[in-house]
């Protein structure tokens, strides 16, 4: 069994992996980027790939999530993972000795307050958390520094030198596992869709009176813009329920024939939401 994700080993996608699949016999293959990683899987080199989708301090992963518009994938689960960010750098280095610290945009973002009151240290943007701190590993320079897992800190065999430096206590990040297998989860309990609704006045406000109707909860809403369109927009919904109940089976019809397109990404078991 193959599974991709972004990244390399003590990045937070390898844990997001390890704690969604456990035990279970598998290989792990690492990519750069996302599309090539969404190509793979819907085109059956892949079983299946890891995508992160939503952080609680920084929102909607849009690179992502925009991804599953475009193939024919399918969510089957989700991890929530906590994103604790730390200060590495080279065994013997302190706090005094950093001016540079190299992380992902996002984690940099995570972290603004810990920047904000150390200004004597520049934030560099990096591709993945992990990757730098295994490019600091190899620097032999005191001076710089990464933000990120303590997993990987341990894996290059690196100095924490400042513990949880993230600026949000609940700093989590979900990840989404999809594939292109013909494969359902029978007690999957929350769904996701991408909407596409007519430009006119109330289509949005009758789209959820659908949800409404029916005593559905919906638990995500997000607007992203149209590919080729002029501030129009599709919404990404996530809602509670099974594909097999009745009620979400008439809500989803009223809304596939009110909408210009409906797309089910999946339905899945949702995650714990514990720190």
């Amino acid at each position: 069994m193959l599974v991709g994700y972004q990244g390399v080993q003590g990045s937070y996608s390898e844990v997001a992996v390890i704690r969604y699949f456990g035990e279970r016999d598998y290989t792990e293959m690492q990519y750069v980027g996302f599309p090539a990683m969404i190509q793979d899987v819907a085109y059956g080199k892949l079983d299946y790939a890891v995508f992160p989708v939503e952080n609680t301090t920084t929102g909607l992963i849009s690179r992502t999530y925009d991804l599953f518009q475009h193939y024919d994938i399918h969510v089957i689960g989700e991890v929530n993972i906590p994103i604790h960010h730390h200060l590495i750098g080279l065994p013997g280095a302190g706090l005094q000795d950093i001016r540079e610290v190299y992380s992902h945009p996002e984690a940099l973002s995570q972290c603004q307050a810990f920047l904000d009151a150390n200004p004597q240290i520049k934030p560099v943007v990096y591709e993945d958390t992990a990757l730098a701190v295994r490019y600091i590993s190899g620097q032999n320079d005191l001076s710089k520094a990464a933000l990120a897992s303590r997993r990987a800190a341990e894996f290059y065999e690196m100095k924490v030198i400042c513990e949880s430096v993230y600026d949000n206590a609940a700093n989590m990040t979900r990840f989404l596992i999809v594939t292109a297998k013909d494969e359902t989860v029978a007690d999957g309990n929350k769904i996701s869709i991408m909407l596409t609704l007519p430009h006119v006045p109330g289509a949005l406000y009758n789209a959820l009176g659908i949800f409404a109707s029916k005593n559905i909860n919906v638990v995500k809403l997000e607007s992203r813009p149209i590919r080729g369109k002029v501030f129009e927009y599709c919404f990404y919904i996530d809602f509670s329920g099974n594909l097999s109940e009745p009620d979400v089976a008439e809500a989803l019809r009223r809304l596939e024939y009110d909408s210009l397109d409906l797309k089910i990404f999946g339905n899945y078991r949702e995650a714990e939401r514990t720190v």
